[in-house]
């Protein structure tokens, strides 16, 4: 984790709120050490962009791994809706054997 990048994403995030780029960014620099703090910016990324693809994946993962089984499942599922919608195939790929995995997991 970054405190330099971390104060500059917020700085950016102060310039350009309607960036969902930025709040993704700030995200991601929280994920590893700090998830709760990720998943609280992820969440409200979903909320107010929920047309900004790259949420889903990591959102659905953060899910996966506090074993939130039903909102994991319910984000994989609205992620590879939105890539099918926007004919992203790299993300339509990546959220779908993300997906299988995560059944694999789930069941066992």
């Amino acid at each position: 984790m970054n405190h330099e990048r971390i104060a500059l994403l917020k700085e950016y995030i102060k310039e350009e709120p309607e960036n969902p780029f930025n709040q993704y960014a700030l995200a991601m620099e929280y994920y590893e050490l700090q998830p709760l703090e990720a998943l609280e910016i992820l969440e409200t990324l979903l909320n107010t962009n929920p047309e900004y693809l790259p949420t889903y994946y990591k959102i659905a993962h953060l899910y996966w791994e506090m074993e939130s089984w039903e909102k994991a499942e319910k984000t994989f599922a609205s992620g590879i809706q939105l890539a099918e919608k926007k004919n992203d195939e790299k993300a339509l790929g990546e959220l779908k054997a993300s997906y299988q995995n995560f059944e694999i997991d789930k069941d066992s």
